[in-house]
């Protein structure tokens, strides 16, 4: 009986110290909830060299139509979830998360697409595909140093959300191939794309075009290509050839 007793007053104990505790909590988030805001905290993930978007962006898009502001307004007033959604209509935005601190501040944590090729038409406005694949569009802020796209195929990708669709993964798969390559990224300045997907690629450094034909067998296509700057090109002189020609399995033409 005496250990059934101490076991009841402990259980007793539990539960008791288990209700004040949570009415703390409730009591916490009330008191929270009735506290104005005092601040907002912008923190931008994957900002560098890449200023398409800044805090004044983000604090115009946490509030309709980017009118008034939150600072001041009691924090249980505010729909931070409406918020994330209204920051991620942003297409640089890939991901935004919003929540409020107990200092009484609304933080927000955004994660910020990357691009990583420039599409360019002469009829129309340009465009840039982010690392991620997404379509996004130009900036008046900022103009990004990175791979640019011509030729008629551009029209078969600049009005498209993403690169998900079968037709346009090569294009993806050979655009972050050069990207996560320090040396193509510095070489690659250019690729000129036909209706039908062929690729010629205009060069930073040396001067011949580079008939590189499908964008299919990326890699061995690129490893012919450095074995030819590395052995040929040193020997036979850098301005020998007009154009260097990929398209045949096993070989190198130069012309």
């Amino acid at each position: 009986m005496k250990l059934f007793s101490f076991k009841m007053k402990n259980s007793i104990k539990l539960i008791v110290s288990l209700g004040l505790m949570f009415s703390l909590i409730g009591f916490a988030e009330r008191e929270q909830d009735v506290a104005l805001c005092r601040d907002i905290k912008v923190d931008l993930k994957n900002q560098r060299d890449n200023y398409f978007i800044d805090e004044e962006d983000i604090m115009a898009l946490m509030t309709e139509q980017g009118k008034g502001t939150v600072i001041g307004k009691p924090l249980g007033m505010l729909n931070l979830k409406s918020i994330e959604k209204r920051l991620i209509t942003n297409k640089y935005v890939k991901e935004a998360q919003v929540f409020k601190d107990l200092k009484g501040n609304v933080v927000i944590r955004a994660n910020l697409r990357r691009p990583m090729a420039r599409l360019i038409q002469a009829d129309g406005p340009d465009a840039y595909i982010s690392e991620d694949g997404n379509i996004l569009p130009v900036s008046d802020k900022f103009s990004a140093r990175v791979v640019l796209i011509t030729g008629d195929f551009v029209k078969q990708v600049i009005y498209r959300d993403n690169l998900k669709e079968e037709s346009l993964q090569p294009l993806y798969r050979m655009l972050r191939f050069i990207q996560q390559d320090g040396f193509w990224r510095a070489q690659v300045a250019q690729m000129n794309i036909r209706s039908n997907g062929e690729v010629e690629i205009y060069p930073q450094v040396t001067k011949q075009i580079v008939s590189f034909g499908p964008m299919e067998h990326i890699e061995e296509k690129f490893a012919k290509l450095k074995l030819f700057y590395k052995r040929v090109l040193p020997q036979k002189g850098w301005n020998t050839y007009s154009r260097i020609n990929l398209k045949y399995e096993g070989q190198i033409v130069a012309e």
